[in-house]
């Protein structure tokens, strides 16, 4: 295990002057403001395309795929990410019968409502260009379940995950027996995850919470960074009302003398994280204080990025990814990263900047304004909620400039489905409203008569079949001999995503 590399700094000017320049703006951030418009270039040719699709397809053994799928059959019958007992008696009965394999490495543990898988990745990409041997905890998937545990920075292979699966089935079912009610699907993938781990093994685990964060399932790890994505309403019948309430459930990540790394927040969310950090001698890195985006410029296929870490400034990032939201990602993933190496507290200097280039013109997000099809362009963005909406609507603008754009939405029936529509309705020519084949989904008609509250009834289309909507949206960004500059999203839920991604031949 490689220890990271001190860069020596011999710039003229004082970089905590010139960052002082930007706190003021980035404490009172909105994406806009830090947005430098410039002409397009790219660092491509110096720091290597990124990674592969990342996103398995199914099996192509008939007897591999018979087998995971019996596994997500199995998976399947249990209690579903959606219906929680607030708890972790039962996951920490399954880490005690298995061995408590989740102390068997130091990891960094991502809460937040919107950017934790982003984030996550690209922590996991830094982190492995340092030579450490990682495993990511991640959720939901977009097409594969596998996808959920990552080993090396690529999913586990369907044996593997069908191994893990049968290697804690007889602790699982132990545990079943022994509690008022069973393990959940989300638990008992959680158990899978930490047992593999430990079983690969790794150098450091990067986990993303399911849900909240006192009583996720993730919350059995001890983590010496606690990450704090941005906070917005989300979950609210079961997280709060208010970012302040949402915040007390998420601040339950954050373990004695930790090192938590926040995102800008709204201030009541800020101020009872900072209460917590307190109360558990936590120290605390803000962005747009400690931390933050110091420049940020348009380039080919993503964006040119000058980063504050926690120890010193690294310029020319190329970061293969759109959007103001994904810069602010990308300082929070590596200030995470600085963390865990003890920069800016026990080490001096900072990492090797080359190395940082490296690792972040590496960086994928599956699902997150990403271009699937030309010609017109398809984007696919798994926005959820109005301020995820907000943010894919504000990237989208910046990055593409289309001269037409179709919505194709397909939501959850527990989500803000109006805020996310009204956050859409100002780059919407019109939209096509459908759903996914998920149990959770809104019903098209259902979706249709919100939608026609927001966009009036012309601007509306319903077509309760993905397929079908994917071909009315393609062909209505057609229209008029505007197809060199019209555009199609597919947004709204993950799932939607995932089963649009299928559709249009991604694999």
């Amino acid at each position: 295990m490689s220890e990271p590399r001190p860069s020596d700094r011999h710039d003229d000017s004082d970089p905590d002057e010139t960052f002082a320049e930007i706190v003021d703006e980035e404490t009172q951030r909105d994406p806009d403001l830090a947005v430098i418009e410039a002409g397009s270039r790219t660092l491509r040719t110096r720091s290597g395309p990124p990674q592969g699709d990342e996103v398995p397809a199914r099996p192509a053994d008939p007897e591999v795929d018979k087998a995971l799928r019996a596994v997500e059959q199995e998976l399947a019958g249990r209690w579903g990410e959606t219906k929680l007992e607030p708890s972790v008696a039962r996951i920490a009965a399954l880490m005690d019968v298995l061995g408590e394999p989740q102390r068997a490495y130091p990891s960094i543990h991502i809460t937040g409502t919107n950017g934790k898988t982003s984030t996550a990745r690209m922590i996991e990409s830094l982190l492995g260009a340092f030579d450490l041997r990682t495993g990511r905890y991640t959720s939901p998937h977009v097409q594969s379940i596998t996808e959920r545990i990552s080993l090396d920075g690529s999913p586990i292979d369907p044996e593997r995950f069908i191994e893990a699966y049968q290697d804690i089935k007889p602790y699982v079912e132990m545990v079943d027996a022994q509690q008022p009610y069973r393990l959940s699907f989300f638990e008992v993938l959680t158990g899978m995850a930490y047992a593999a781990f430990a079983d690969a093994p790794v150098d450091v685990a990067v986990v993303e919470v399911g849900m909240g964060g006192s009583w996720d399932a993730t919350n059995v790890i001890d983590s010496s960074v606690a990450v704090v994505t941005p906070i917005s309403l989300d979950h609210t019948d079961r997280l709060g009302s208010t970012p302040a309430e949402i915040a007390g459930e998420k601040s339950g990540i954050i373990k004695q003398g930790a090192t938590v790394i926040l995102a800008q927040q709204p201030v009541d969310a800020a101020q009872v994280m900072l209460k917590k950090a307190v109360e558990v001698d936590a120290t605390v890195a803000r962005e747009g204080m400690e931390f933050g985006v110091v420049s940020r410029e348009i380039a080919v296929g993503g964006q040119l990025l000058t980063l504050r870490g926690l120890g010193g400034e690294y310029p020319e990032i190329f970061l293969p990814l759109y959007g103001a939201h994904q810069a602010h990602n990308a300082a929070v993933a590596l200030s995470a990263v600085e963390a865990f190496f003890g920069i800016g507290a026990e080490q001096p200097g900072s990492l090797d900047v080359d190395t940082v280039r490296r690792a972040f013109a590496s960086v994928i997000s599956p699902g997150r304004l990403e271009v699937v099809r030309s010609s017109p362009t398809v984007v696919l963005d798994a926005a959820h909620n109005p301020a995820g909406a907000r943010a894919t609507a504000d990237g989208l603008s910046e990055a593409f400039g289309f001269s037409r754009l179709i919505g194709v939405v397909g939501a959850s029936g527990d989500k803000d489905v109006k805020g996310l529509l009204e956050a859409f309705e100002p780059i919407f020519a019109e939209v096509v409203v459908t759903q996914n084949s998920s149990g959770r989904a809104m019903d098209a008609d259902e979706l249709a008569a919100v939608a026609v509250e927001v966009f009036g009834e012309d601007r509306v289309q319903v077509e309760p079949r993905l397929d079908d909507a994917l071909e009315a949206a393609i062909t209505l960004a057609e229209e008029e001999d505007e197809y060199a500059g019209a555009g199609v999203l597919v947004t709204g839920s993950v799932i939607t995503v995932g089963e649009a991604r299928l559709l249009l031949g991604r694999r």
